[in-house]
């Protein structure tokens, strides 16, 4: 359903903008659409209440409460009508994105947002057949009227939407790649980098800025990359580990790459890699007492002639 929205928004290119603004219209099409709009301000409580009953009926935006849908509602069908008279959407589409906003965070998915303004696009459809069922010719005008901007409407807020949603999981996507990246802070000036988990190229130059950051942050003097965790690698990011260490090196810091399975060092190996500025330990253990001697500790005491080992 996203990518049928998205879509329809690609297709109407870059006059997309453009056309937000209300056209010209005729005397005849302007009176008859000041009666539309007339008509559903007037009728706007009974439709209102019909559209909110239909939501629930439907089991949409079931994680908001009924006086949540129903303000909710109240919000849309006013700029649902005002969008209709104007012929512009500038403001539906702000008070969409800031409705995104409030309930993305709480689950509610795409198809319920399309369905809700689906609903009311049928709600009142239905009511202007009722109102203009004895007059044909007029119910038609109505209608040539109303259909293209109400599927316009739907658009608008389906895309807002969307876009919203996209932006949530990509901030979601980045706090959790943090998460499965945590640069750890060991002693003073020693930190841990423990990698679990696929490592391909972006996440090698997230994790890349993430370590440099702490570098200097934490002013570390030794690095312990552990890839226990990883189960392979391809050329592209081994050497963005090699690229990640030789960054290290030039802010001050030591680096010990640790827990290289077998596979990976073959793999490293049949690929060329350039591990002449790596310097591996077989596992983590092994690699804190080396970054540990590096930093220039010496039983857990801090060398204060302000000489590291590493020097």
């Amino acid at each position: 359903m996203e990518q049928e929205v998205d879509k329809q928004a690609a297709d109407e290119g870059p006059e997309h903008r453009k056309n937000d603004q209300p056209k010209e219209r005729s005397d005849d099409t302007s009176k008859l659409l000041q009666e539309l709009v007339a008509y559903l301000r007037e009728s706007r409580t009974e439709l209102r209440e019909e559209w909110a009953r239909r939501i629930s009926e439907a089991e949409l935006l079931s994680v908001m409460s009924d006086e949540e849908i129903f303000t909710e509602a109240t919000e849309v069908y006013d700029n649902y009508v005002d969008a209709l008279e104007t012929g512009s959407i500038e403001t539906l589409r702000s008070y969409a994105q800031e409705l995104s906003e409030r309930i993305i965070p709480r689950g509610v998915e795409t198809h319920e947002v399309l369905g809700i303004v689906l609903l009311l696009r049928d709600v009142l459809a239905r009511a202007l057949f009722a109102k203009y069922q004895d007059d044909l010719e007029l119910l038609n005008g109505v209608l040539d009227e109303y259909e293209p901007a109400a599927n316009r409407i739907a658009v608008t807020v389906g895309v807002s939407f969307v876009e919203e949603r996209e932006r949530v999981i990509s901030e979601q996507q980045e706090a959790m790649r943090e998460l499965s990246t945590p640069v750890l802070q060991f002693r003073e000036r020693l930190l841990i980098l423990p990698i679990i988990g696929m490592l391909d190229s972006d996440r090698a130059r997230q994790l890349t800025e993430q370590l440099l950051g702490s570098i200097q942050e934490k002013l570390a003097r030794v690095v312990v990359i552990d890839i226990t965790g990883v189960a392979t690698v391809d050329e592209t990011v081994a050497n963005h580990l090699v690229q990640t260490v030789e960054a290290s090196r030039l802010m001050g810091a030591s680096t010990i790459l640790t827990g290289l399975s077998s596979e990976i060092a073959q793999t490293l190996v049949d690929l060329g890699v350039d591990l002449s500025m790596m310097q591996t330990v077989g596992d983590l253990q092994g690699g804190l007492e080396e970054a540990e001697r590096l930093a220039g500790y010496r039983g857990g005491e801090s060398d204060d002639s302000g000489n590291d080992a590493a020097d």
